[in-house]
């Protein structure tokens, strides 16, 4: 824990320092956001992130259109072995000073290969995934951005044996500007899992995620 606070103040410090230095206002152009900050991107704005972390790795594309967000993401867990693709929209319902919060709702597709070498529970199967969400942000500068993310994604099997994945995390994540339309994210998440590959055989565990990732914001 000690670690973890001693990188996020190296990351925030100078960041907060650079963005002085440079003179940017948030009355102007806002130079960060492009991975999840901020909440919602503004219209006729797009931003390209990826991520990197455990369990899983992911690419996205971010599009403001009028008064919300669409957001399309490819995601491969390796702990599993599974993919999905998944299409969601995002709407920003408050912002009051430096807070902004927007709850975000999706739909995907999971195919999971069921490899057991890292997750003894996994099951194979082609699954819809229902993603509901919510992300609150609060900027501690013009560069720097805190971040509360609520994920409650529902996987549902398409065939018979009424497979079934059910996920509760929250977490904090902090997303700095780095420079020429560059923006750094690190977030983690815990939570609860449940999960059954067939009627009457459910489980229930700890869930987590954690990621560091990389965006561009391209217009």
């Amino acid at each position: 824990m000690t670690r973890l606070v001693l990188l996020l103040t190296f990351l925030v410090v100078p960041a907060v320092s650079s963005a002085q230095e440079a003179g940017f206002s948030s009355s102007g152009e806002d130079p960060l956001g492009a991975v999840v900050a901020p909440v919602m991107l503004p219209p006729g704005g797009t931003a390209l992130y990826g991520y990197t972390g455990a369990p899983e790795v992911g690419l996205g594309f971010r599009q403001g259109i009028g008064g919300f967000e669409m957001e399309a993401r490819g995601r491969f867990d390796w702990f599993k072995l599974s993919a999905s693709l998944e299409v969601l929209g995002r709407k920003e319902v408050l912002r009051r000073g430096a807070l902004q919060l927007a709850p975000s709702l999706g739909l995907g597709l999971v195919l999971n290969s069921g490899a057991t070498y890292m997750d003894e529970d996994n099951f194979s199967g082609v699954l819809v995934r229902i993603l509901p969400g919510l992300v609150a942000s609060y900027r501690l500068g013009d560069t720097v951005a805190l971040l509360g993310l609520v994920d409650l994604p529902i996987d549902l099997g398409l065939s018979g044996d009424k497979q079934r994945r059910f996920q509760a995390l929250g977490g904090l994540g902090v997303e700095v500007y780095l420079g020429s339309g560059l923006s750094l994210l690190a977030a983690g998440q815990m939570g609860l899992e449940t999960f059954q590959e067939r009627e009457g055989a459910g489980h229930t565990r700890l869930g987590f995620n954690a990621r560091v990732g990389l965006g561009t914001r391209l217009f």
